[in-house]
């Protein structure tokens, strides 16, 4: 099959596992809002069809662009949908106490993977000597970093609906706000390792292509601010008792950084980053 024939047949396959996470998020939604375990199982297993049409989608892309689906934007976003959901699905595999909130994690992981098919697709080739081990960590890392922070985002958010005590049927059938505040932390330490394993493989790459650890990017500097931001919220958790809304809203903020980190600054500011994850 050709270059064309492979394309058609990859878009083909990331609409297809767009249908699928739909499914899935208004099985998880039905199961949280009505009580319904059976339709949390089924969200389960709808998900993982589409991860699956969604990774040999990946593939393909891979087999015919000889690199790994992190250049462009349309690989970018669509890799990290893919991770966001294998994370989830794995996590509440391990834990189905946590499957609720897929009902936040699907949509959003497949609102992400539907912005990516609609930008540009076309090819873009990394330069000679750019590509090699610590690229492939500094953004595995990193895209495992953004699916704890997402799983911890979900959990906050509901911990913010319980404690304020919006009149919502389906908060009664959560875990206690204590035990949702607990699993946000659990999963904020987690990314926050991630995040620093993204750091330093990020500086030893880049001193093997461009003769630096670090260069005071806008995306470095960014990717910096967020580490601190989440060292910060642990720090003021462990030694200073920084649970509950204040902590809560602090993650908002920590996680609405490295949103604009992620999803924004190598796009749209003019950086080393920008030149080839534009």
């Amino acid at each position: 099959m050709g270059y064309e024939g492979l394309f058609k047949y990859e878009i083909m396959l990331h609409w297809l596992a767009v249908i699928f996470y739909i499914g899935s998020a208004f099985f998880y939604i039905l199961g949280v809002v009505f009580g319904l375990t059976s339709s949390l199982s089924r969200g389960q297993k709808l998900l993982l069809l589409g991860l699956v049409l969604h990774g040999i989608a990946l593939l393909t892309r891979w087999s015919y662009v000889s690199h790994g689906p992190y250049i462009t934007k349309y690989e970018v976003l669509s890799s990290n949908a893919w991770i966001m959901n294998a994370f989830f699905l794995f996590v509440s595999h391990k834990h189905p106490r946590l499957r609720f909130s897929g009902m936040f994690v699907v949509p959003l992981s497949f609102t992400v993977l539907a912005a990516g098919i609609l930008t540009d697709r076309s090819i873009k080739r990394l330069p000679p000597g750019f590509e090699n081990i610590w690229l492939v960590f500094h953004i595995l890392f990193n895209k495992l970093a953004v699916g704890a922070f997402l799983v911890a985002l979900g959990l906050s958010i509901f911990y913010y609906l319980k404690v304020r005590n919006y009149s919502f049927k389906f908060l009664e059938r959560l875990p206690t706000c204590e035990t949702l505040d607990e699993y946000g932390y659990q999963f904020v330490t987690f990314g926050f390792c991630f995040w620093t394993i993204t750091i330093i493989a990020g500086a030893i790459w880049a001193k093997k292509s461009w003769g630096r650890y670090w260069g005071w990017d806008p995306v470095e500097n960014w990717s910096l601010i967020t580490w601190l931001l989440f060292g910060l919220y642990l720090h003021l958790r462990r030694f200073f008792g920084w649970r509950g809304i204040k902590g809560v809203i602090f993650l908002f903020f920590a996680f609405s950084v490295s949103m604009l980190t992620i999803f924004f600054l190598p796009f749209l500011v003019e950086s080393l980053h920008s030149v080839y994850f534009g």
